[in-house]
């Protein structure tokens, strides 16, 4: 099975169609990926899609990293 980490790269490396190698749980999604709002968007929603969870907009907002997306995924999949 794999874990939350090694799928949400899996999603930022289709959204944002980068070779995403070099991702860590420190990567930031607008300062070291470069993704704009409708990036953004793009990857709450692919988040969503993929785990089958709803992420509130509020919870949205406080994602930065690649971490923080890990965390409120395994926070909502509870």
């Amino acid at each position: 099975m794999e874990s939350t980490f090694e799928i949400v790269k899996e999603v930022v490396k289709e959204v944002l169609k980068i070779d995403g190698d070099d991702i860590t749980l420190e990567t930031r999604f607008i300062e070291d990926l470069k993704a704009d709002s409708m990036d953004q968007f793009f990857l709450i929603d692919g988040f969503c899609e993929r785990f089958d969870i709803d992420i509130s907009d509020e919870a949205a907002r406080s994602i930065q990293t690649v971490g923080d997306a890990v965390r409120a995924i395994d926070e909502v999949a509870k």
